[in-house]
């Protein structure tokens, strides 16, 4: 395994479970110093403990810490942990998210609310947060934010889910846009049908694996991949784009014959 994020400090919202930890997992085993931000703080603490020791010795380290993405009092407070406790910040993965349904004539204003407010506001104000230290160390950063293929289609009781992932697009390329001067750049992840504590099943619903070239559900570590390269140096010339981890799904067309 390669060193890409020696010396780098970055944060990772919702990194307890899931996509959020193995992106964790991912940064501090090729040698970054991780902040695992989340609501549910004993599981972030037991994930980061996992974590180092597992990596013990390889250079790269997990931290945890409280963080409800609904209050901007925790991001901020967030991003002071990892710049006290190691000095900057280098990247953020914009992870938290939840996942609520409900058919839209029977959607709760509560509801509504509370899926925008973490998602979407979410990605705002930890972007910003990061965003603004980023900016006063003068040396850029990488952010990436975590959409969904539900961003690019409509589906049965996604009306929130997907408004906020669609948004979280949209958010990206103008964050693109306006940080590209100070050499932050922006890009976000949309995973498909992913194994993750929510999922049903060993198989994606036929509603969805129809729709898959691979039809499987794809594992949060594959996802952690392209969030990697996303955060990492060698990404150096792209910004304010989406990159599909969905096994296929937002480009398969008709898939008779």
């Amino acid at each position: 395994m390669t060193a890409r994020f020696r010396n780098k400090v970055a944060i990772v919202t919702g990194g307890a479970n899931g996509i959020g930890a193995a992106i964790a997992t991912r940064l501090v085993e090729e040698g970054a110093r991780v902040l695992i931000a989340d609501i549910e703080a004993n599981t972030a603490r037991g994930t980061a403990e996992g974590i180092n020791a597992r990596f013990a010795g390889a250079g790269g380290e997990a931290h945890a810490a409280l963080l409800d993405v609904r209050h901007r009092s925790t991001a901020e407070a967030a991003v002071a942990s990892a710049v006290d406790r190691w000095g900057g910040l280098d990247v953020l993965v914009a992870n938290a998210g939840i996942t609520d349904r409900a058919p839209f004539l029977e959607m709760t204003d509560a509801l509504w609310s509370n899926v925008i407010e973490t998602n979407l506001y979410g990605v705002f104000v930890c972007g910003q947060c990061a965003a603004r230290q980023m900016v006063a160390q003068g040396h850029g950063g990488r952010i990436v934010n975590v959409a969904s293929n539900s961003g690019y289609f409509g589906g049965r009781g996604r009306a929130a889910y997907g408004a906020s992932k669609a948004a979280i697009i949209n958010l990206t390329q103008t964050m693109a846009i306006e940080l590209a001067r100070q050499q932050i750049l922006v890009n976000a992840v949309a995973p498909g049908p992913t194994r993750t504590r929510v999922t049903s099943g060993e198989q994606p619903p036929p509603s969805a694996s129809m729709r898959m070239a691979l039809p499987r559900y794809g594992e949060p570590e594959e996802i952690a991949e392209v969030a990697a390269f996303l955060a990492s140096d060698a990404c150096s010339f792209t910004t304010g784009h989406v990159f599909a981890a969905d096994g296929g799904f937002t480009v398969t067309g008709m898939m008779e014959g």
